[in-house]
């Protein structure tokens, strides 16, 4: 699908998710709208947040009407609903085939091979964050104080606790299962080496880090700057005692979100002010892929597609469709 497309929505684009080839915009008015005109009513209410189903068909999010919805080709089925509750963080694992929901001080695991099973795991404060290992074995889940290990099919267990003082919000596993890192309330990320808890501060950010994501197994971009700070994961300790490098730098924007292409070649950013770069790592060749126009929305969701392709939504309903290398 080459050629760059233009779509104006009538909420907040909360999340897009790659569904096959298609882009699939989560909105905050409760549906569902797919590159290729396609739209479906999910919830009623918000969408809150939005993940692939692990069989790669379809879109699984969580709305504040409470209910975890997998929406795909004309059909809407409800995997979930707890009434008076918010479901705003959702996780799913192509590994193992699970599907991981908060709902306040819960956060709850699903089979999607196997419609009876549950796991419900309890915790002192609200769940924020969720995010499988590799494997798909184990949840970590972010909450006040820190985060939690859990294994995820198992019923009646005391999670691991990785502690720092604060509110945890986001969290992302390192794509060798090594390290566990959490996006927090104030402006710093903080993270730990499974092996021994051993937990490592990782500031300096202007802002609070809203977005993270792996690119190949090297970095760690995250947005909460001017420019798109990388952490390094190289070797048996990770960014312990290395500095992170900032790509981008602009002081009159700062960064809202980032993405990555499957292979780990590119960095995909966009701004407060509307624009979206990408950066391709080994050349540090750096392209701009919409250029900020005038009173122009921040940028709320942003996902590299099949074909080198760019998905972008913003705060207002604007989207789109980009080539990562327009030239």
């Amino acid at each position: 699908m080459p050629g760059a497309m233009n779509f104006a929505f009538d909420a907040f684009v909360t999340e897009i998710v790659a569904d096959g080839d298609r882009a699939a915009f989560a909105l905050g008015e409760g549906i569902i709208a797919w590159d290729d005109g396609a739209r479906i009513e999910a919830h009623d209410g918000a969408i809150l947040c939005a993940v692939g189903h692990p069989s790669g068909a379809g879109v699984i999010t969580g709305g504040d009407d409470g209910r975890l919805v997998w929406s795909r080709d004309g059909e809407v089925t409800v995997l979930a609903e707890i009434p008076r509750r918010w479901i705003d963080a959702v996780a799913a694992s192509p590994a193992s085939g699970l599907i991981a929901f908060s709902a306040g001080r819960e956060a709850r695991v699903l089979d999607s091979k196997d419609a009876s099973f549950l796991r419900v795991f309890p915790h002192e404060a609200s769940v924020a964050g969720l995010a499988f290992d590799p494997k798909g074995r184990r949840l970590a889940t972010a909450t006040y104080g820190g985060a939690a290990l859990w294994y995820a099919r198992i019923a009646e267990q005391k999670p691991v606790m990785l502690r720092w003082a604060g509110s945890h919000v986001g969290l992302v596993f390192s794509p060798d299962g090594r390290f566990l890192i959490s996006s927090m309330q104030e402006a710093a990320l903080h993270g730990w080496r499974i092996a021994d808890a051993k937990d490592m501060r990782m500031g300096g950010y202007p802002a609070k880090v809203r977005s993270l994501r792996f690119v190949g197994d090297t970095w760690l971009a995250t947005s909460g700057a001017n420019g798109a700070v990388l952490w390094p994961f190289v070797g048996a300790n990770g960014p312990m005692g290395k500095q992170a490098m900032e790509i981008g730098w602009d002081q009159s924007a700062l960064v809202t979100c980032v993405a990555a292409d499957p292979g780990g070649d590119h960095v995909v950013v966009g701004l407060d002010d509307g624009r979206v770069w990408a950066c391709h790592l080994a050349s540090e060749r750096r392209v701009t892929l919409r250029a900020g126009l005038e009173k122009t929305a921040p940028i709320s969701a942003l996902a590299v597609l099949s074909g080198s392709r760019v998905a972008w939504g913003d705060e207002t309903g604007g989207a789109g469709i980009l080539d990562l290398d327009p030239a």
